[in-house]
């Protein structure tokens, strides 16, 4: 199919590009191929749309409160069929385009026997007829001057006969073999060709006078005649088209009014299907808009209204002008671009869509640069499918569509740690996102939004993922899996993003299991290592206290440095400083002093009393450096040969420096201190805001690489009031005091008060660098 669309420009426009003059005013009888081309060009353009534009209105009918309890059957169908607009769409546009070929190239059209049509077909074909009648009727003067214009076409061409290319049965026709194979029920057909007759009628006044006036201009002209049948027949009556819609397709009924009481489970339990409680649609026109849906319209008001002067001020984001329309003459005012209707450009996404993403994944490595090619691809999309781009534009809704979905994924990459490997992952879901802004803008405004909903839980499941277990990369090609089903499967049904949602959360809740206990695993680890810092920091300062006064032999100081040291820690950690063992441990190094000074006294006999009294303690200290009661007892002897010698030199012994000490997460990701958190410059004003932070609180961190993290306060230690910050992952990132996060935020590095969800912190984001370009900030 692809082949296929990209061959269409040659066979609508191909034979434009033989002369360098411009068709218009100046084209002459010389020029038919020009000419003919010029009149496939504007009804591919003018028609090609009409198909994807049946499905909304007949929806809404079948959703009417006067629809009956069989509908169901028939907005079943009506989901399948939409599921393949795409395709319905290139089909008949082929159509409409082979009718120009064999106006150039008559031949005999197939002719199927009534008996081998199905019976269904029969009343397609019939219907067909029946739509052709009153298209000929209310277009009798335009066709009959485009009739004999068209003769003097097909002499210039050197074709003996050839038939009108737009005629009504030629567009009745073109509807048949677009819809004629599908299967539809009766009632869903009527209303399909009732739609399709009001859809005509809205385009064909403004096409058959184009049509007349560029051949009119171009050399053919009908006036004569086109005034003889003025003068012979009354002008028939403008019909609205809501005038018409009883006289199309009579052999088919009105469908039946609609009852939710009456739909079937397997119908009902569809997410896509009206009776599910979590299927949305428009609201019909003339019902009263509720207050939360008047809420939403007003937000997305004061959205659009921002992103508009923002494309005003923001001169390298907006959109590009356009070079002078085909068939611009300089003497003349160029034709107004046509604006692009909604439906066409959610064709040009569909059949764009399968394609690879190489253009967005380049693009989102450059802030600014997605919008552009998120227009550059569209329009190439358009100029394949014969809409030509110097002739049209994209709408200002369109406009808007496009940049948020572009500032959209934007931010997202901007503010979350995604890996590169993400990237193509994200780039594979901007058109869909883009065809789901086109349809739904109410996407960046409701929380609860389906596609909402799964961009969320792609990100979750890519930020901070660098596939380093095997559960992260499950998780990463579930991710993938789950975005390559909605560019397969999503066709402006959002049950698509449902089910794709599903299948993700699945791994999810998973992965938050995980999450919470690496969360309590480093929360638990944390305090572990505080509490070792704090018994560390209180051994040492008694230690320094038995240090520094009396002078002490080497025995007694090395005792009491190494083994009585790690005594004191081992015990604080164990029983706390409250503890009858730690005073008995403080007690041993008390006696040990003691003892020493009895030594040099040379006061044996008082000496080896205390020593003997000492022994037990002497030997747990030792045994509780890791030391067997054998190892315990030698170094017992050691220190009572050195203490019985009153000679031995003894001095004033310096502390030894502190172990005390912290591991960070990733080096260089935390403020190391000198001399505690009183010594740095902050702004007390912050970090009394730290201090206010709860565990759950979601923060935005850059850290020394520059990348921005999302990160939440796990835990916050009742030792030292650190805070100990985690990413999605659970895995530790920073513990940091509320005075080392005061520096942070006042360097820029750390952003207070982010979003839970990765889309609400993009659209804040968003919403930020609008207000800032507008000059609200």
């Amino acid at each position: 199919m692809l082949r296929a669309v990209a061959a269409l420009p040659r066979c609508f426009i191909g034979d434009l590009t033989v002369s360098g003059q411009p068709l218009g005013v100046h084209a002459t009888r010389t020029d038919p191929v020009r000419v003919l081309e010029e009149m496939k060009r504007l009804a591919v353009e003018q028609l090609g749309a009409i198909p994807g534009a049946l499905y909304r209105p007949v929806e809404q009918a079948l959703q009417s409160p006067s629809a009956s309890a069989e509908s169901f059957h028939d907005q079943a169908a009506l989901l399948v069929l939409r599921q393949h607009s795409a395709s319905h769409v290139m089909r008949f546009r082929q159509q409409i385009a082979q009718g120009f070929d064999e106006f150039r190239t008559p031949r005999i059209r197939d002719v199927a026997l009534m008996g081998l049509i199905d019976e269904h077909l029969i009343d397609f074909h019939l219907a067909g007829q029946r739509l052709a009648e009153i298209l000929d009727q209310r277009y009798q003067q335009p066709l009959d001057a485009m009739k004999h214009r068209l003769i003097g076409l097909a002499a210039a061409l050197r074709l003996e006969s050839a038939g009108n290319p737009i005629s009504p049965a030629r567009l009745a026709d073109a509807f048949v073999e677009t819809f004629g194979d599908a299967g539809l029920p009766e009632a869903l057909a009527g209303l399909m060709f009732r739609q399709y007759q009001q859809e005509l009628a809205r385009v064909l006044d403004d096409l058959y006078e184009r049509i007349n006036t560029l051949l009119a201009d171009a050399g053919y002209d009908a006036v004569g005649h086109y005034a003889a049948a003025n003068r012979a027949a009354p002008a028939a009556p403008v019909r609205s088209p809501s005038s018409l819609d009883e006289q199309v397709a009579p052999r088919y009924p009105q469908p039946p009014a609609f009852n939710s009481a009456n739909v079937p489970a397997e119908y009902a339990a569809h997410p896509a299907h009206p009776a599910h409680p979590a299927y949305s649609h428009a609201a019909p026109a003339s019902a009263p808009m509720p207050a939360a849906t008047q809420h939403v319209s007003a937000e997305l008001a004061g959205l659009r209204a921002q992103l508009r002067a923002w494309r005003t001020t923001d001169a390298p984001h907006a959109p590009h002008a356009a070079p002078a329309p085909y068939g611009y003459h300089p003497h003349r005012p160029p034709p107004p671009r046509r604006e692009l209707r909604v439906q066409e450009v959610v064709s040009i996404a569909s059949l764009l869509q399968p394609e690879p993403p190489d253009a967005y994944a380049r693009a989102l490595t450059v802030s600014g640069r997605l919008a552009e090619a998120i227009r550059a691809h569209l329009t190439e999309g358009a100029r394949r499918l014969g809409l030509n781009p110097e002739q049209t534009r994209f709408s200002v809704d369109e406009e808007d569509a496009i940049d948020l979905v572009a500032l959209l994924f934007e931010s997202l990459f901007r503010t979350h740690a995604l890996q590169d490997r993400a990237r193509r992952l994200y780039a594979r879901l901007v058109l869909p996102y883009v065809k789901v802004a086109l349809v739904n803008d109410a996407m960046f405004v409701q929380p609860e939004h389906p596609a909402r909903r799964l961009l969320d839980a792609i990100t979750e499941a890519c930020e901070d993922n660098s596939a380093a277990t095997p559960q992260d990369r499950e998780l990463l090609e579930r991710a993938a899996a789950v975005s390559q089903r909605v560019v397969a499967e999503y066709n402006e049904d959002l049950a698509v993003f449902e089910l794709a949602h599903a299948e993700l959360e699945d791994l999810l809740v998973q992965q938050r299991r995980r999450t919470e206990l690496q969360e309590t695993r480093a929360a638990k680890a944390t305090h572990g290592r505080e509490r070792l810092n704090e018994a560390r920091s209180q051994a040492d300062t008694v230690l320094q206290r038995r240090l520094t006064a009396p002078p002490l032999t080497s025995a007694v100081a090395n005792f009491l440095v190494t083994p009585w040291r790690h005594h004191l820690v081992q015990t604080l950690l164990r029983d706390g400083a409250e503890s009858v063992r730690l005073a008995d441990a403080v007690q041993l190094g008390n006696a040990l002093v003691e003892a020493d000074r009895l030594a040099e006294a040379g006061r044996g006999r008082e000496l080896a009393d205390r020593l003997l009294a000492l022994q037990p303690a002497i030997v747990e200290c030792l045994a509780s450096s890791g030391l067997d009661d054998g190892a315990a007892r030698h170094g017992m002897a050691g220190l009572v040969r050195e203490l019985a010698n009153p000679d031995t030199p003894r001095a004033l012994h310096a502390a030894p420096p502190s172990d005390v000490s912290d591991e960070p997460a990733e080096e260089g990701s935390r403020l190391w201190l000198a001399g505690g958190t009183d010594t740095i410059a902050h702004d007390p004003g912050v970090a009394a805001l730290m201090r206010r932070l709860q565990p759950g609180e979601w923060l935005r961190l850059t850290d020394a690489h520059g990348e921005a993290v999302s990160v939440r306060v796990a835990w916050i230690s009742p030792l030292t009031s650190r805070l100990l910050l985690v990413n999605r992952r659970g895995l530790r990132v920073l513990v940091a005091a509320p005075e080392e996060l005061a520096v942070l935020v006042g360097a820029g590095r750390l952003l207070v008060g982010a979003e839970r969800t990765p889309f609400n912190e993009a659209m804040r984001q968003l919403k930020d660098r609008l207000d800032y370009a507008v000059g609200q900030r």
